[in-house]
């Protein structure tokens, strides 16, 4: 006997627009992988070097691409400004926020059958990262044209025991960009509700253009100091396009690095890591939850615990280098 349930019942069974999706299953114990994702975000908190990241690596890079002193050569034009733009954000390549953020990508490429195809799979995910990063860096480039010293990102001021403006401005920004990190990583294990899941349903590719949101608001609170000498640079021309233009090159300069390598080692692997994730389906999940999970972990720790911290506002372990 077959139990047909009422029309309304067999209206929604037929519908596909009311049907879900498969539901990917999710690993056991998710609360000890949650637990031992935030531990080790805590523990790159600790351990990293803004020092030898900024001055040793950024600095070098950007003296030996433009032959000069980056930090003591003043900009003298457009042009020098662009290629400072993008010398600039090859030079900030390496900091935690851009290697986490494409860890959270490793799991969206797909495998192909020969190297054209790889490479197309790698690719997409790519492209799609920029249009959100685009985006966001172009139009924080033109408001800072037009706003200048008024943004606190440029500002000299300092409160409370001397944490100057423009750290507040990041503490609250990758604050912030921290939780969303986090949150995406908790729904990854569905124990929060994933907030893209209904737009994903409309727009299959919203994630990844989130996603190079977020890269394009790092710019937002970052503060490199070659960046902020150019964004006090383009500030001063009070140009909204150029602005825009100068922190595109500058987003691009600092993901171009870490493209290559990205699709250089999935090229090299040969989809080999795509039929990996394949072959048990919790793995991708329990490697987009880790991702996300200690990214954000990190960035929430670092720029609200231990950046205070500095000032005087409470206390975070450091790993003294």
């Amino acid at each position: 006997m077959t139990f047909t349930g009422s029309a309304e019942g067999r209206h929604r069974a037929t519908d596909p627009a009311s049907t879900p999706g498969p539901v990917s299953p999710v690993p056991r114990r998710r609360g000890r992988l949650v637990l031992l994702s935030v531990l080790a975000g805590a523990a790159i908190a600790s351990l990293w070097s803004y020092h030898f990241v900024d001055s040793v690596i950024g600095d070098n890079v950007a003296n030996t691409l433009l032959g000069h002193d980056a930090k003591g050569t003043a900009i003298t034009g457009a042009v020098a400004g662009a290629v400072f733009a993008f010398v600039s954000g090859l030079a900030g390549t390496f900091t935690a926020c851009n290697v986490a953020a494409f860890g959270a990508v490793v799991p969206l490429v797909r495998h192909g059958a020969s190297w054209r195809v790889r490479l197309q799979e790698t690719l997409r995910p790519l492209g799609r990262l920029a249009i959100g990063m685009v985006v966001v860096s172009g139009v924080y480039g033109a408001v800072g044209a037009l706003l200048g010293d008024r943004l606190p990102q440029l500002s000299t001021a300092t409160v409370g025991d001397g944490m100057p403006v423009r750290l507040l401005q990041a503490s609250v920004v990758f604050g912030i960009i921290g939780l969303a990190f986090i949150w995406l990583g908790l729904a990854a294990l569905r124990l929060v509700p994933d907030p893209l899941a209904r737009l994903e349903r409309r727009f299959p590719n919203v994630r990844l253009v989130v996603l190079g949101a977020f890269v394009g608001g790092f710019l937002i609170g970052r503060p490199f100091p070659l960046f902020h000498k150019l964004f006090t640079y383009a500030a001063q021309t009070h140009n909204p396009l150029y602005g825009a233009a100068v922190f595109i090159l500058q987003s691009v300069g600092n993901i171009a690095v870490m493209a290559v390598l990205f699709a250089a080692l999935m090229l090299a692997a040969r989809g080999r890591f795509a039929l990996w994730l394949a072959a048990r389906p919790t793995r991708l999940v329990t490697v987009t939850a880790v991702a996300f999970l200690v990214a954000g972990s990190f960035t929430l720790l670092y720029w609200d615990l231990r950046l205070p911290s500095m000032f005087g506002y409470g206390w975070y372990p450091v790993v003294p280098w």
